[in-house]
């Protein structure tokens, strides 16, 4: 599961990168990411690496890299 969470991180860092700002719904599509769940393990890794920015609002966040 740990390496799986690094793989996951990986690929929404790299849609990050390559799109800029997403919601959810497009990063989960652009990174190729098949659940929430993996979706926001994800996001929770690279969020406690402090490489993650969010704006919005908890109905609708954005995610960017910092």
């Amino acid at each position: 599961m740990f390496e799986n969470a690094g793989l996951l991180a990986g690929a929404v860092w790299t849609a990050l990168n390559e799109n800029g700002a997403q919601n959810a719904k497009d990063l989960k599509k652009a990174a190729k990411i098949k659940t929430d769940k993996e979706l926001y393990l994800a996001l929770g890794w690279l969020l406690r690496e402090d490489k993650l920015a969010i704006a919005g609002d908890e109905k609708d966040p954005a995610f960017s890299l910092k």
